[in-house]
């Protein structure tokens, strides 16, 4: 029995090591109509330390899309246990 239960604990916890975040935020609206291009752009941080592709602005995203009129800005950051952080910036407009 005793066994068993070390068997599904160990498996618990490994899964919850595997787990990961995700959370989107607005960050800014415009009075310009909500248009049908979504830009994004993206940077992927390791150990909060080592940033690499790091252009997750929303000049970039914009770009991106072919945006040039900005009507909404929202921002996804997934964590993978603090060791790998994406920001993601994600435009929409005309």
């Amino acid at each position: 029995m005793f066994k068993k239960f070390k068997i599904v604990l160990t498996s618990m916890v490994f899964i919850s090591l595997l787990s990961s975040c995700s959370l989107t935020l607005p960050v800014n609206a415009t009075s310009n109509p909500v248009g049908s291009r979504v830009g994004t752009s993206t940077a992927t941080g390791y150990l909060g330390v080592f940033f690499f592709n790091a252009d997750a602005s929303i000049q970039s995203a914009a770009k991106n899309g072919g945006i040039t009129k900005i009507s909404t800005v929202d921002i996804k950051q997934t964590n993978i246990l603090n060791l790998i952080v994406t920001y993601e910036t994600i435009v929409t407009g005309e």
